[in-house]
């Protein structure tokens, strides 16, 4: 039976148990989405789909801010990324918050008729960019736990998504279709519009949690998930070796924002670092992993566990990096950059 992962065989919701299970309640709760792709797909490894799911949660469903105009954040962030999948979900869920003629816009190429929404966009855009948005941002200052949190959490989404799940959302690309994702958008519009009360998924989250978060999520819930995504998702770190780490962490204190150019080919041999290849993929162009580049790294002792574990490492590398770009008004801007390893 078709399947819409790649390289992993998830835990099938039906078959989930313990904190899984209770991740997939909420998610059909809050989300409206009974088995929502993008989070099974990190149901192999439970201590990344938790905290997942909770900044996405936090920020975008519960966080401060208007929903249609978080989903415009998120639809942005998405065409950055060149996110295929995400940026048709998003515009089914900005059917879902009613405003129809929107998400008909941006699903032709257009850019918002409202100025707000316009702003928001072109923001979410260049939060690719490490350093290239800055303050004053175009919401309230105390909608920014809800906005930077969405912002971020696509930034980590979309990576796993274009590195572990096919780029349709429906079978044969129905999603294209207009009467399609008006339809599947009208069928969630209750789960959206439905209030949903801050910090419910925290609990969810492994006890203690590490901390607070940054400093511009102001105390909210949207603080503890961030932080716990991030605890959580660089300790993929530990399947590379420090060499293979230090090359990383290199390859994204330099990186522009830029898409790698297809050749000559930027990363990292297969042969030679398989592990920092991927890394480095999830990280900056993830739509380009391939079995290829999954086979050269997977050994035996390599599970689907660790696989979804290396992506999320390198997917909350490139997240880290424009965060700390965003909430650093003073660093000077990024250079230009290449991946390969320099002597």
């Amino acid at each position: 039976m078709p399947t819409p992962f790649r390289h992993t065989e998830p835990i099938p919701p039906k078959a989930a148990t313990g904190r899984v299970a209770a991740v997939y309640e909420q998610i059909s709760r809050d989300f409206g989405i009974p088995e929502p792709a993008p989070f099974v797909v990190l149901s192999s490894a439970p201590e990344l789909l938790a905290p997942a799911w909770a900044l996405m949660r936090e920020s975008l469903i519960a966080g401060p801010g208007g929903r249609t105009g978080k989903e415009v954040a998120a639809f942005g962030v998405s065409q950055a990324n060149k996110c295929r999948f995400c940026v048709d979900a998003h515009t089914m869920l900005l059917h879902a918050t009613g405003d129809h003629a929107l998400a008909e816009r941006l699903a032709r190429g257009r850019e918002p008729q409202d100025e707000r929404h316009a702003r928001v966009l072109e923001w979410a855009r260049r939060t690719r960019i490490p350093g290239a948005v800055r303050e004053p941002y175009p919401f309230p200052p105390e909608e920014t736990p809800g906005y930077l949190g969405t912002a971020l959490s696509f930034h980590f989404v979309n990576r796993v998504v274009s590195a572990l799940v096919s780029e349709s959302v429906f079978p044969g690309d129905a999603q294209r279709l207009r009467p399609v994702r008006s339809l599947a958008g009208r069928s969630l519009s209750r789960a959206v519009r439905r209030p949903a009360v801050p910090g419910a998924s925290l609990p969810l989250l492994d006890d203690p949690a590490p901390g607070p978060g940054p400093r511009w999520a102001a105390g909210t819930p949207v603080g503890p998930a961030y932080a716990a995504l991030r605890t959580a998702a660089m300790t993929g770190a530990g399947l590379l070796d420090p060499d293979d780490q230090a090359l990383v962490r290199r390859a994204l204190r330099d990186w522009d924002g830029s898409h790698p150019p297809l050749t000559p080919d930027a990363f990292p041999g297969r042969r030679e670092r398989p592990g920092a290849r991927l890394a480095l993929l999830a990280a900056l162009a993830p739509y380009r992993v391939t079995a290829e580049d999954v086979a050269a790294w997977r050994r035996p002792e390599h599970t689907d566990h660790c696989l979804v574990r290396l992506v999320a490492y390198g997917a909350f590398a490139a997240v880290d990096r424009v965060e700390t770009a965003l909430s650093a008004p003073d660093a000077p801007s990024p250079t230009r950059h290449t991946t390969q390893e320099t002597s």
